[in-house]
């Protein structure tokens, strides 16, 4: 069949979900048995996310072609099970870079370039591109942004556009908010009827509706809010608050979503979505009845999408070991010696976080050495894998001034340092090493084992690397280099077989880790961290 495009757009207010909506959606039609992906447009004019504080946008994720995107593209990927690359995420910078860069070559031959048409051009383009690829039955393009914003009109017109000159092979879902007024113990529909109507003044008419509320909405409710915004009353449906975001594509599915979207794309299905594995791990998190308490160490603990992908990752192996996760954050600036043990009190293992620059990476020391002393599981993500190296060179290697060159240019002892093709690099912006890249682990390690195999391939984002002047010293001293890019020989993985659990990986396997495929690394840490959370207990 002809590749079917779907929007999803917002209303009245932004952070609603519509990027769990897009993969909830995926996820059903997937399971369908159809080629399914998820794009996101951003409308900010930053080329990519990759340079943007955490603090504004949250976490910085990593396609398997090392673009940096949204995080809303590892949703798609953790609900899919389908890798992302840079098409899946295309922001208002990259559309106007381009279209002036045509410009410039005078592709245009000398026309007035406008943003009718030649903006929208670019972003259907975009749009489209996917499709033509002949890879997929359906591509979902969550338009980033509320329906108002000033920033986001040059993709609705796009989409406007695209929804007349594909027919039925387009269609468009709308996420709005149908707030409870406390006071006047009442839904309110007005937000949801506003939005919908600044939709239709753009030249679009939603084709379904998803009312993100925390109160269930009567259907008396729901059919005034189909016969005021022109909706089918069965193409109303509501996103109630759940436990999970993991339970939402069951919630949608229980209200038709899927089967609303295939019958007014002109698709004709039969039979329900397989859902049965995704619903073995529902029923593996609702019957844990145990808990095991990670600590996740960090700089950005005040913002949890700082380290989405990290989070999920636990969660996910956690369920996968019949345990419930117990996510302690632990600020990384208030980490000192005197507090150490205090803060890490109850915890069955530690996650030493990543990120960039000095702020916090004392603390980051301080646990590390606390965690290994102690014997706790250790995990260390990129920085956190260099801490690791630090923090041993210090306290083991008795290198007292060990660091990286990030921190301190000058240090004597470089353990970590900048990598040979970064050093002439002076732009900020996609120019780290980027991407999933392949490592071969020492067979009999402990890294080997977790995976099963030898050969893996993760995705990276870093500009320093392990000093390998240093390899020999730390080998010597019981810390194990069992990872290595088999072309460059950077070391990729580091461990101390002689403790519990204490890896480091340069690369961030939080990325690849989804629901029906968890990351092993992931799932062998949470399961040592219970086994030590039960010995503890045991001998308390």
């Amino acid at each position: 069949m002809d590749t079917k495009y779907i929007f999803v757009t917002g209303g009245v207010v932004s952070s609603l979900g519509k990027g769990i909506i897009s993969a909830s959606l995926a996820c059903l039609l997937k399971a369908r048995g159809y080629r399914v992906t998820i794009q996101k447009f951003d409308p900010y004019i930053n080329i990519d996310p990759g340079t943007l504080n955490p603090y504004e946008h949250g976490e910085c994720y990593v396609t398997v072609d090392g673009h940096e995107a949204d995080l809303d593209l590892g949703h798609y990927e953790r609900f899919t099970n389908v890798p992302t690359t840079r098409a899946n995420n295309v922001t208002t910078g990259r559309i106007y870079q381009s279209v002036i860069d045509k410009e410039r070559r005078g592709d245009y031959l000398g026309k007035t370039v406008q943003i009718i048409p030649h903006i929208t051009d670019e972003i259907k383009r975009n749009v489209k591109s996917l499709g033509n690829t002949g890879n997929y039955d359906f591509i979902i393009t969550e338009i980033g942004g509320t329906v108002g914003d000033i920033e986001s009109l040059p993709f609705l017109e796009a989409v406007r556009q695209l929804r007349w000159e594909l027919g039925t092979d387009a269609l468009c879902v709308h996420l709005t908010y149908v707030p409870y007024l406390k006071a006047a113990k009442e839904l309110k529909t007005k937000p949801t009827q506003h939005s919908v109507k600044q939709l239709q003044q753009l030249g679009i008419q939603p084709d379904v509706l998803v009312l993100r509320t925390e109160k269930d909405i009567p259907q008396a409710m729901r059919r005034k809010i189909a016969l005021f915004c022109n909706v089918a009353p069965d193409a109303v449906i509501q996103s109630i608050d759940r436990p999970t975001i993991y339970e939402v594509p069951i919630m949608m599915h229980e209200q038709h979503l899927d089967e609303i979207v295939l019958k007014k794309m002109d698709v004709e299905f039969t039979g329900q979505p397989d859902m049965g594995p995704w619903m073995q791990f529902l029923d593996k998190l609702q019957q844990a009845d145990k808990e095991v308490t990670i600590g996740l160490v960090g700089k950005y603990v005040e913002l949890q999408d700082a380290y989405k992908s990290i989070n999920e990752a636990l969660f996910q192996a956690a369920t996968y070991n019949d345990h419930r996760l117990n996510l302690k954050y632990v600020h990384s600036e208030k980490l000192t010696d005197d507090n150490v043990a205090e803060q890490l009190a109850g915890i069955d293992g530690v996650v030493i976080a990543p990120g960039f620059g000095q702020r916090g990476v004392e603390g980051k020391f301080v646990a590390l050495k606390y965690c290994r002393t102690n014997d706790i599981p250790t995990f260390g993500i990129c920085l956190g894998m260099q801490c690791m190296v630090i923090e041993f060179a210090r306290n083991v290697l008795g290198l007292a001034d060990a660091n990286s060159t990030e921190m301190n240019p000058t240090v004597q002892h470089n353990v970590i340092d900048l990598m040979e093709e970064q050093k002439s690099i002076s732009n900020m912006g996609g120019t780290m090493r980027l991407g999933a890249y392949e490592c071969t682990l020492r067979g009999g390690s402990r890294a080997s084992k977790a995976y099963g195999t030898t050969t893996v391939s993760e995705r990276h984002r870093h500009r320093f690397e392990l000093n390998n002047a240093y390899r020999d010293q730390l080998e010597q001293a019981g810390m194990h280099c069992v990872g290595q890019n088999p072309a460059t020989h950077l070391v990729e993985v580091v461990e101390i077989p002689e403790k519990r659990w204490f890896i480091g990986t340069q690369y961030h396997p939080e990325y690849t880790s989804t629901v029906l495929s968890p990351n092993p690394l992931f799932v062998d840490f949470v399961k040592a961290a219970i086994a030590y959370g039960e010995d503890r207990k045991a001998q308390s």
